[in-house]
């Protein structure tokens, strides 16, 4: 008897489970269930719009959903059109992989002023997610601040900044590009509470914003150590040696008279955000890293600015069913309970880049192959035909492979300004162009 998988999120941690499945069990059926109609998670809607090189992992992802043994069930939540249990009692193994799409919050006052969005709504906003559809991070001001030193603060900073013509051949939703050019901007402040050591970008990102059309960037000297010091070695040893050189290079360039300035700025936590009916700046204490932590100092300072942007991670918010400890879904090594898995972010937190997906999807698979092979587990649950009777039954329109090739091409159709294709945003429109 063959066996039957759920895998529940269509992102990357979930489609290298999905590659892992097929290598272990040759001869299984695998569903994987995404509430958006179109698959892919993160790299469509978390991956910044101008990374064309990462977004084209999706290829990859896509032959695996046109083999015979796998199925797309779009526009189908966990949680609203099927409960946990009714996966868990109807397949094999279910594999949850829903991402943490939920910004954690600074706990400062202020915060819940009009104009402080998290990243991961403003990121969701700019990749035209329809869940942030209806954002507004009010791009009206001369100056916005970004809190958090990591790839997607990094992201968000070179958003906010390329000209037109550099997001020419990117697939930021029109609406967003439009809002972004109108701002009449002359500042982006990015504010970490500790050091260039302890940033947590990547060389490559970091190397991006060199040579910027209209936005020239700003680091001090001061605030960049000699050498990478502490207990790193190895690999994350020689990336924090090619920031330090990355950022010492910034530091000493010749500052070109552009209208735009990008500020690095270490040794900075955000105390308040203030302002009467909505942002008018932000407060922040200057601090000094000792063991790897970040110790206030007493000395604040503050910058105007009309938008705050909090890049300081996410949390998962599972089906009702599935309980968080913290910021993922309590698991043992990917473990939750009986026939139920996690990975991804959702299991480890918001952390590491795409590929870092694979090898943490793999070991949970291998995990979850060790339990279906002990001695008295059966397979051969009826998998996708009990669902696809239930979900027929509560008139929940799946989207299938096919549908997703239908609505893209209706996106790629709608495409302006050299764009590859222009999203959808809402999903009303994405069933539309089916019917």
């Amino acid at each position: 008897m063959s066996a039957s998988f759920a895998i529940v999120g269509s992102g990357p941690s979930g489609m290298y489970s999905a590659d892992a499945l097929l290598k272990k069990f040759p001869d299984c059926t695998v569903d994987v269930f995404d509430k958006i109609p179109m698959p892919f998670g993160l790299i469509r809607y978390g991956v910044a719009p101008d990374h064309f090189k990462t977004k084209n992992t999706a290829r990859q992802f896509d032959r695996t959903l046109s083999l015979d043994n796998v199925r797309y069930l779009g526009n189908v939540e966990i949680g609203r059109d099927l409960s946990v249990e009714e996966l868990k009692d109807n397949y094999d193994a279910v594999v949850y992989a829903i991402g943490a799409y939920n910004d954690r919050e600074l706990g400062i006052p202020g915060e819940d002023l009009a104009g402080v969005t998290g990243a991961c709504a403003f990121v969701g906003w700019y990749n035209g997610h329809p869940d942030y559809a209806d954002v507004e991070p009010m791009l009206d001001g001369g100056a916005t601040a970004v809190i958090g030193i990591g790839n997607v603060a990094l992201d968000v900073c070179r958003v906010l900044v390329k000209t037109r013509a550099e997001m020419r051949d990117s697939d930021i939703s029109a609406h967003a590009l439009d809002i972004i050019q109108d701002m009449p901007i002359e500042a982006v402040h990015m504010f970490g509470r500790r050091g260039p050591v302890e940033a947590g970008f990547t060389p490559k990102e970091l190397g991006e914003i060199r040579d910027l059309e209209r936005c020239a960037v700003i680091v001090d000297a001061d605030q960049i150590p000699d050498e990478v010091e502490g207990d790193l070695e190895g690999r994350e040893k020689g990336i924090k040696e090619k920031n330090l050189k990355t950022l010492r290079e910034l530091a000493a360039q010749d500052k070109p008279e552009k209208p735009v300035k990008m500020h690095f700025q270490f040794y900075a936590s955000p105390v308040e955000i203030f302002g009467t009916d909505r942002v008018e700046g932000i407060r922040l204490e200057r601090t000094e890293v000792i063991d790897g932590r970040a110790v206030a100092t007493g000395e604040t300072f503050d910058v105007p600015c009309c938008s705050v942007v909090t890049a300081i991670g996410y949390y998962a918010d599972p089906p009702e069913g599935l309980p968080l400890d913290g910021a993922t879904i309590d698991n043992v090594y990917g473990r939750v309970r009986d026939n139920i898995y996690v990975v991804g972010w959702a299991k480890r937190g918001s952390s590491g880049t795409i590929p870092t997906n694979g090898p943490d999807s793999r070991s949970v698979v291998d995990l979850l192959t060790q339990d279906l092979h002990k001695e008295g587990v059966e397979l051969g649950k009826p998998g996708g035909s009990a669902i696809d009777k239930m979900l027929a039954e509560r008139n929940v329109r799946v989207v299938t492979h096919d549908d997703v090739g239908t609505i893209r091409a209706a996106e790629t159709a709608n495409a302006v300004d050299g764009h590859p294709w222009e999203k959808f945003i809402h999903i009303d429109d994405m069933i539309a162009a089916l019917d």
